[in-house]
C-alpha cells in the first residue's frame, strides 16, 4: 500500500501535470491525446497509431483531417516526431510526465507475405527446421502487439498453419514431427478464432484428428491447452463435422480427463464447450461421455465454482441429460436437483435456461422412481417458487413453456412435501393435544 506520503506526491504530480500545456503537434488528431507512436499517413497528417489504424479497421478510406482519399493504407512511423515527444516528456518528468518508449515497429503486409510462403515450401517439402524457423517468426510477432496479431490473422496466417499441421501429421511421429506439430498449435491458439476454412482443413483430415488426440493425451501443459484451445475451435467455427471430431477414437477420454483433472482453467473451459458441441450432435455420444463419469463432476464444478465456469458445465449437463443414461447420473447424485434449483438465478440468463431446461427433463423425462424422487426434491429446493419468479421476470417462449409444464408436474406433488417445521416434530408426543 502506498505511503500518505508517496499518495500526496503522487497527486501533485498529476496536479502539475494537468496545467502543462501539451504542444498541439504532439496531439493526436483524432484521440487529442499525447502520441505514443507517431506515423504519417499519405496525406502528410501524423496521428497516433492506434488511433488510425483504429479509423482504418471501421472501413474508412479518408483522411480524418483532410477528408482527401488515402491513397494507401500503409502509415510510416514519424521518427522525428516521436524523438521530440520523448525529448519533451523527459523535460518534463517533474510535472509526472514518462518518457514514452520507442515503439517496436509492427509487421508488415510483404514480411508476411514472405513467412507465408516460406511455411508453405517448408511444409511441402516436409523440411521440419525451415518450417520451425518460420512458424517461430510468426509466434513471435504475435506475442508483440494486438496490432500483429490482427496483421496475421487478415493475411490469412491460420489457415496456412492449418494446412501445415495437416501435411505434418500424415508424416512419421519421430520427436521432430511432434514438436513442430505443438508450436504450429501454439501459434494458432494466438491468432484465434479459426476461420471457417482453417477449421474445415483440420476438421476433416483424421490424421490432423488422431494428433491432436495425441497431444492431448501426451503433451506438455501448453501443448495440451492448445490442442484443448484448437478442438474447441474445429467445432465452434462451423468449419468442422462434430460427429467426425467426437467419433475421433480417445477424443472424449482426452478432453474429459481435462474436466477431471484440470491442468488449467482456460483448458478446461475449452474442453467443457467441445464436449458441449460433442453431445448435442449425437445421443450416443451423450451416453459415451456419460459413461465416462462425466456427470457428478459436473455437480461439483456447480456447487461452488464461478459464474463463467457454471454456465458451461450447465451447458454440457444439459446435453448429458438428453440420454436415458444421463438422467440416471443425474438422478441417483444428491445434490443434483438442489445445486440446479439454486442455479437459476445465480449465473446468467442462458445459465437459467439451461436449468429449466435440465430441471424439466429430470423430472418429465425420466422414468421409474427416479422422476418421482427428482420431482420432490425440486420441491424441497423451493423449485416451484422460484419457477413462478421466473415467469413472473421473463423469459424465452421456449423456456416459457417448459416452466409452465414443470409447474404443472409439481403442483401435483405439492401436498406430499412436509414444511420443515411439521417434519421436526413427527413422533414426539403433544400433551397440548
Amino acid at each position: 500500500m502506498a505511503s500518505p506520503r508517496r499518495s500526496r506526491e503522487s497527486n501533485l504530480k498529476t496536479n502539475l501535470a494537468l496545467d502543462v500545456a501539451i504542444p498541439t503537434h504532439f496531439r493526436c488528431p483524432i484521440s487529442l491525446d499525447l502520441m505514443r507512436d507517431p506515423v504519417t499517413a499519405s496525406t502528410g497528417i501524423t496521428y497516433d497509431r492506434q488511433s488510425i489504424e483504429t479509423w482504418q479497421e471501421l472501413g474508412n478510406t479518408s483522411c480524418p483531417v483532410t477528408g482527401q482519399q488515402l491513397q494507401h493504407q500503409d502509415l510510416i512511423p514519424n521518427h522525428s516526431i516521436r524523438k521530440m515527444i520523448q525529448d519533451w516528456c523527459v523535460a518534463h518528468r517533474p510535472y509526472g510526465f514518462e518518457r514514452i518508449p520507442t515503439p517496436t515497429a509492427p509487421v508488415n503486409r510483404a514480411e508476411v507475405m514472405d513467412v507465408l510462403s516460406e511455411i508453405a515450401t517448408a511444409s511441402r517439402q516436409g523440411d521440419v527446421a525451415a518450417c520451425a524457423r518460420s512458424v517461430a517468426k510468426v509466434t513471435n510477432w504475435a506475442k508483440e502487439s494486438d496490432r500483429n496479431r490482427r496483421r496475421l490473422a487478415f493475411d490469412g496466417m491460420t489457415r496456412v498453419l492449418a494446412a501445415t499441421f495437416v501435411a505434418f501429421a500424415r508424416a512419421s511421429s519421430d520427436v521432430a514431427v511432434v514438436r513442430i506439430l505443438e508450436e504450429v498449435l501454439a501459434a494458432m491458439a494466438m491468432l484465434l478464432p479459426l476461420d471457417e476454412e482453417a477449421a474445415a482443413c483440420i476438421g476433416s483430415s483424421p490424421e490432423s484428428l488422431k494428433r491432436l488426440v495425441s497431444v492431448l493425451r501426451c503433451g506438455d501443459v501448453a501443448a495440451r491447452l492448445h490442442a484443448a484451445l484448437t478442438v474447441k475451435e474445429l467445432l465452434a467455427s462451423g468449419g468442422a463435422r462434430a460427429d467426425a471430431i467426437a467419433a475421433t477414437k480417445g477424443m472424449g477420454e482426452a478432453l474429459v480427463k481435462l474436466v477431471k483433472r484440470p491442468i488449467s482453467s482456460r483448458a478446461m473451459k475449452a474442453s467443457l464447450v467441445s464436449i458441449f458441441y460433442m453431445v448435442n450432435s449425437d445421443e450416443k455420444t451423450a451416453t459415451r461421455i456419460v459413461d465416462l463419469g462425466l456427470v457428478p463432476v459436473l455437480v461439483e464444478i456447480l456447487v461452488d465454482d464461478e459464474k463463467s465456469m457454471c454456465e458451461k458445465a450447465l451447458a454440457v449437463l444439459d446435453g448429458l441429460l438428453s440420454c436415458e443414461r444421463g438422467r440416471e447420473n443425474a438422478c441417483g447424485h444428491a445434490l443434483t436437483v438442489p445445486v440446479l434449483a439454486k442455479k437459476m438465478f445465480r449465473v446468467s440468463d442462458m445459465a437459467t435456461e439451461f436449468v429449466v431446461s435440465a430441471l424439466w427433463k429430470l423430472c418429465k423425462d425420466h422414468k421409474g422412481g427416479g422422476r418421482e424422487r427428482c420431482l420432490l426434491d425440486a420441491l424441497q429446493a423451493g423449485t416451484f417458487h422460484k419457477l413462478l419468479l421466473l415467469l413472473q421476470v421473463g423469459c424465452g417462449e421456449a423456456t416459457k413453456e417448459r416452466v409452465t409444464d414443470l409447474l404443472r408436474l409439481l403442483n401435483g406433488y405439492r401436498g406430499r412435501i412436509q414444511c420443515v417445521d411439521t417434519m421436526d416434530f413427527v413422533g414426539l408426543k403433544r400433551p397440548f393435544e
